[in-house]
């Protein structure tokens, strides 16, 4: 009799095969298994269908990148290297959609968005008022 080393069915021993991600699989960068585990363990429902994480990967891919390229934009902008909050918030704020997507959050660190009122700024006078006399600034005081 001739020892073999593989087991039963051939399970055991030998080479094995290398594994492929779930994420490879769809072609995502977002990790497929671990956005599965999370909604099983949140139980947002009693069962997840199989294609409900890759779908949830992608979503969450393309909304991540959109932001990054909006940022990255808004850092070129401001002739900065390196994305900061403030950045990431200049690119959310300027963006319809992804304004009203994220209405409600607080981005920290970001501050807000350039604005001063038209009221606040000072009038512009027409070229005919330069040649009139002009009336004092402030009443004098008796």
């Amino acid at each position: 009799m001739e020892a073999t080393t593989k087991g039963a069915g051939g399970r055991r021993g030998g080479h094995r095969k290398k594994s492929v991600s779930k994420s490879i699989k769809a072609g995502l960068q977002f990790p497929v298994g671990r956005i599965a585990r999370f909604l099983k363990r949140g139980r947002y429902a009693q069962r997840t269908g199989i294609g409900a994480p890759i779908y949830l990967a992608a979503v969450l891919e393309y909304l991540a990148a959109e932001v990054l390229e909006l940022a990255g934009n808004a850092a070129r902008d401001n002739k900065k290297n390196r994305i900061n909050p403030r950045h990431v918030l200049l690119a959310v704020r300027n963006d319809e959609e992804l304004g009203k997507l994220l209405q409600g959050v607080t981005i920290a660190s970001g501050g807000v968005l350039p604005n001063i009122n038209p009221v606040l700024l000072p009038k512009k006078s027409s070229a005919g008022d330069s040649g009139k006399a002009s009336t004092p600034k402030s009443p004098k005081k008796a």
